[in-house]
């Protein structure tokens, strides 16, 4: 079999021991290690949720901050944020909900 003068260096390489050592490993690393290519993407996304969900909680802190401050500040205010959002009442009192009806 006569081959090229170029192809005889390229198949010696190919046939050495350390590039088959090197490509065996690339693959082990790259397929069917624990940490493989496919885990790495899926860390790297949920990586960047995580960040755009850190944003967001930093953004409420700060707003929930800023709301306890006036709250405390006032009992009055206190007091209507607690009828409001927890439906507390005082003794004796009735209290009503009103639900908006939805229509479909």
């Amino acid at each position: 079999m006569n081959l090229p003068p170029y192809v005889m260096p390229v198949l010696r390489v190919v046939r050495s021991f350390y590039f088959l050592t090197g490509v065996g490993f690339l693959v082990w690393m790259l397929v069917f290690d624990a940490n493989d290519l496919g885990k790495q993407a899926d860390i790297y996304r949920k990586w960047q949720d995580l960040r755009g969900e850190k944003q967001y909680y930093l953004d409420n802190i700060e707003v929930v901050k800023k709301d306890r401050a006036e709250l405390m500040s006032s009992p009055a205010l206190l007091e209507k944020f607690a009828r409001e959002k927890y439906l507390m009442k005082r003794p004796g009192e009735d209290v009503f909900v009103l639900v908006p009806a939805t229509t479909e």
